[in-house]
């Protein structure tokens, strides 16, 4: 039987001597190495030299950060530019706060760019780290459970999550006994099952050309528009709705767009890994003498 309330954690910060550790920090950091084990992995099961992803990522990885951070201080202004907030928190990016979508599109740019000085071509690699992406995104949200940040409406239900009265983001208003739903959790399932699911399609009808990333922004989007309507942290409204509600729907949409429209000009996999034709031909050569 399920206990009644999933417990937050009571402190999200350690003193190492004069250090923090912060556990969001640790979160992020966590999942970005189990995004490279994995990503490096699959690379190599793709024919690719799993050294070429720790060198991508030195470009996507810190493109990532900052994008995924001027998301956030873009669509939560108030904290920074509002009556009580503080501009110069919007660089403590280790207090909390990165927006998916602005570390997505700034982390394919830096992706993009590493592909390039790697002589790889961009939708193989965004293929084989797509599934990486979501795991690496489900163990982050554990920033978030200790941070006690993020959560979604009251609910009566079991596994409904508890709140420390006493922290800055409990609503006001409310007893001291309410629980809220786990949106943390909800994601992290649902990135989870997600990624499993583009592993195994991605086996089964051997996608390529980017169609693995496009249906991870799919699911991903999708996921999280209903995950977004539970939430109840303050966010930017357009008509009526959160700024990241609108965003899981044009996004979803342009995933799915994508999927369909490369599906059909490209409905196989890619016969090679490398940008460069001569180095493709001598790559190809070499494992056909290997057989």
């Amino acid at each position: 039987m399920l206990p009644l309330g999933i417990p937050s954690p009571s402190e999200s910060v350690w003193q190492l001597g004069p250090f923090p550790l912060r556990a969001y920090a640790l979160a992020i950091l966590a999942g970005i190495a189990v995004a490279l084990w994995i990503a490096r992995r699959r690379w190599a099961e793709r024919g690719g030299d799993p050294e070429t992803v720790i060198e991508i990522a030195f470009w996507a990885v810190p493109f990532g950060i900052v994008g995924g951070r001027i998301y956030h201080v873009v669509s939560s202004p108030d904290a920074y530019w509002g009556p009580d907030g503080d501009p110069i928190k919007a660089l403590f990016i280790w207090q909390g706060g990165l927006g998916i979508w602005g570390a997505i599109a700034f982390g394919a740019v830096g992706a993009w760019i590493g592909c390039r000085r790697q002589g790889v071509r961009f939708a193989p690699f965004a293929d084989t780290l797509a599934p990486a992406l979501l795991v690496a995104q489900a163990i982050g949200r554990l920033g978030n459970w200790f941070n006690q940040e993020l959560f979604g409406a009251p609910t009566t239900l079991p596994w409904g999550l508890e709140i420390d009265p006493a922290a800055p983001t409990f609503p006001d208003g409310l007893p001291a006994d309410t629980l809220f739903h786990p949106t943390f959790l909800y994601e992290m399932l649902w990135n989870l099952a997600a990624a499993a699911l583009l592993v195994y399609l991605d086996r089964r009808f051997r996608l390529g050309h980017g169609r693995v990333f496009w249906l991870y922004v799919l699911l991903y989007s999708v996921g999280r528009l209903w995950i977004e309507l539970l939430r109840i942290d303050p966010a930017e409204q357009v008509l009526g709705l959160r700024l990241n509600v609108w965003t899981s729907i044009v996004v979803a949409l342009g995933g799915l767009i994508a999927f369909v429209l490369v599906g059909r000009r490209h409905p196989g996999r890619e016969t090679t890994l490398l940008l460069d034709p001569a180095a493709a031909d001598e790559e190809q050569n070499a494992a056909e003498r290997t057989r």
